[in-house]
């Protein structure tokens, strides 16, 4: 029998049979034959009236169409049942789609109940076949470890199968196994050749990896160029992944000419698809004008759609809207609710802006003890404001019992980071000697490097701390602040 090729989770409709089953008239070759004219001219009505007569005729080419109708809704309601009876009725004459399709109706609950191990005994019956759809599948179960225990090694030699046959989405998950070493020892060139193969026969998916492995130089050169060519292929049938990578190109001139307008052309297709990442940097073009007319609503709308899908980005983004009111009606509330959101995913922005918010008690009851909580969390993770702010609740003793040591710890970690109030800070605790020992050096040192960033108090700070000290000892603190910011440069 021959069969119009099939989709892995979908099947299409057969053309007519060369050789018809032994006991087939010719009046049911015409039925059949009839129905898939009726496909073409997409009257799906009268395909199933003239499929029908084959298939109760014993025709197994047009039960599988039958099931297809039936699946898809067209020319009768949808009605998974009927699907899976036509499926089996072609499944047991050896109609190896069929098998396939039962195999994926069992695996999905379609029309019957969800049973792993039918699913399984379908899909080797069209495997055994030689049917690489229901081999790339029984790879899938052996990999998701489906009713069977999880084996990558099974799962390979099934994809292997189905991707020696040319089958477009093995070939793309061998790249993937092989990129990955799963089942197979990692071999990044290996993943290349196979991906390849897959793109070259317009798989989008592979495609795209394609283009991130060029963008990565993993098992090729590191071309932004060759990445860029693919990811237009993928992102041209819609693949967001790619439309996003390829709007990020553009926004930045990797691999093609900057172009704003381009980067939010293609935002915009990803965003549509639900693509939060892309519903973010949408919102960011809108919010700058990078591309497209500054509008803060229509940043702000983007914002929420990607922060409802619990992107912190976006939700801290959202958060300061809702704290400036721009986009949106100003509500510091909401400002609270939204930074949380994503502070409680370990956004650092966030995390400061709401120890911020319980320093102070906007939105919220202001609350010492939070405030150093999250402005903790934040300073883990290298944030020097954060850092900063820690140290000093521990120099003030708010939130927190006073501790100088940990606050020159904290000091220290900000002031490294080249915040100007760190530095100043840094310099009092050396000139009062608290937590440290008393040394004037150390505290011009560190008012110097501050007043080279403008900073006013550490400028006044170090004319009245150099009033107390030696021309020798100015010397040297204005000598180790030189070498401090030259080992600083950025």
């Amino acid at each position: 029998m021959m069969h119009l090729s099939k989709s892995v989770a979908t099947s299409g409709f057969v053309t007519a049979a060369p050789v018809l089953m032994l006991f087939a008239s010719l009046a049911i070759a015409g039925d059949f034959e009839d129905g898939m004219k009726f496909v073409l001219s997409k009257d799906y009505t009268k395909a199933m009236q003239s499929f029908r007569k084959a298939a109760n005729a014993g025709n197994a080419d047009a039960q599988f169409n039958l099931g297809v109708l039936y699946s898809r809704g067209r020319g009768v309601p949808q009605d998974h049942e009927q699907a899976a009876k036509w499926y089996r009725r072609a499944a047991e004459q050896g109609d190896a789609p069929a098998q396939s399709m039962l195999g994926y109706m069992y695996l999905k609950g379609q029309g019957v109940p969800q049973d792993y191990q039918q699913a399984m005994f379908w899909y080797f019956r069209a495997a055994d076949s030689g049917y690489a759809v229901a081999q790339y599948n029984l790879g899938v179960m052996y990999a998701k470890g489906q009713g069977v225990e999880k084996d990558y090694r099974h799962a390979l030699s099934w994809y292997l199968k189905a991707a020696e046959q040319g089958h477009a989405p093995a070939q793309a998950i061998m790249g993937f196994m092989y990129l990955k070493g799963q089942g197979v020892e990692q071999d990044d060139h290996q993943a290349v050749s196979w991906y390849r193969k897959a793109a070259e026969q317009g798989y989008a998916e592979a495609q795209y990896a394609l283009g991130v492995l060029y963008a990565k130089g993993r098992g090729v050169a590191q071309s932004n160029q060759e990445a860029a060519s693919w990811y237009r292929k993928a992102a041209e049938q819609g693949n967001a992944d790619a439309q996003f990578n390829l709007g990020m190109m553009f926004a930045t001139g990797e691999g093609v000419t900057q172009d704003y307008r381009q980067a939010a052309s293609l935002y915009r297709q990803a965003a549509d698809q639900g693509y939060a990442r892309a519903q973010f940097k949408l919102g960011v073009a809108n919010a700058k004008g990078l591309g497209i007319p500054e509008d803060a609503y229509e940043a702000a709308a983007w914002y929420r759609k990607a922060a409802e899908q619990g992107y912190a980005p976006a939700q801290f983004n959202l958060g300061v809207m809702y704290a400036t009111g721009k986009g949106v009606i100003r509500d510091e509330r909401q400002a609270v609710s939204w930074y949380r959101q994503a502070a409680e995913q370990g956004d650092p922005d966030a995390q400061y802006n709401l120890g911020v918010r319980y320093d102070t008690g906007r939105g919220i009851e202001k609350d010492p003890q939070q405030a150093v909580a999250w402005y903790r969390k934040a300073a883990e993770q290298g944030y020097a404001r954060a850092q900063y702010s820690v140290g000093v609740k521990y120099d003030s003793g708010q939130g927190v019992p006073q501790d100088y040591a940990q606050a020159l710890a904290w000091y220290l970690k900000a002031a490294e980071q080249g915040h100007a109030g760190a530095q100043t800070n840094l310099g009092v605790l050396y000139y009062n000697g608290n937590g440290v020992k008393q040394d004037y050096v150390e505290a011009d040192k560190w008012f110097s490097i501050a007043s080279a960033g403008g900073y006013e108090d550490a400028k006044e700070n170090r004319e009245l701390m150099e009033k107390l000290m030696t021309p020798m000892q100015i010397a040297d603190a204005r000598r180790e602040a030189d070498e401090w910011a030259r080992a600083h440069q950025r």
